[in-house]
């Protein structure tokens, strides 16, 4: 059972920094890109950023220049580093892991999400 569990949300002034954390476990398979997206009240959830597992990566135009992705494969983990935050950041934040399953092809695994409040 794929489980992804995220972590590092919290509450911070506008200007500040957050760094979340998403670990996946339980995979037979192969990890993929794993991307990290944001939905705020009323809403739809938007895409954030991406990594794929050869490192390369992607931003909304939103957040480019302010936050990076990164991750470490060893412990199937990926991060986002929030750098001069904004209140219109404020949102949950979703992981999801792309996994291909041997012989049964290519999932998506969500996680429960963290609240990020960006105050002004």
């Amino acid at each position: 059972q794929v489980q992804v569990v995220e972590s590092g949300g919290g509450l911070v002034q506008a200007g500040g920094s957050l760094r979340l954390s998403c670990v996946a476990s339980g995979i037979i398979g192969r990890l993929n890109a794993m991307r990290w997206y944001r939905q705020a009240p009323g809403k739809q959830r938007d895409f954030v950023a991406v990594i794929t597992s050869d490192g390369v990566t992607n931003y909304a135009d939103s957040v480019k220049g302010r936050f990076t992705i990164s991750r470490d494969n060893a412990k199937n983990t990926v991060f986002l580093q929030m750098n001069s935050l904004k209140p219109e950041a404020t949102a949950v934040y979703y992981c999801n892991a792309a996994v291909t399953r041997w012989g049964q092809g290519q999932y998506d695994y969500w996680g429960q999400g963290t609240q990020v409040t960006v105050s002004s």
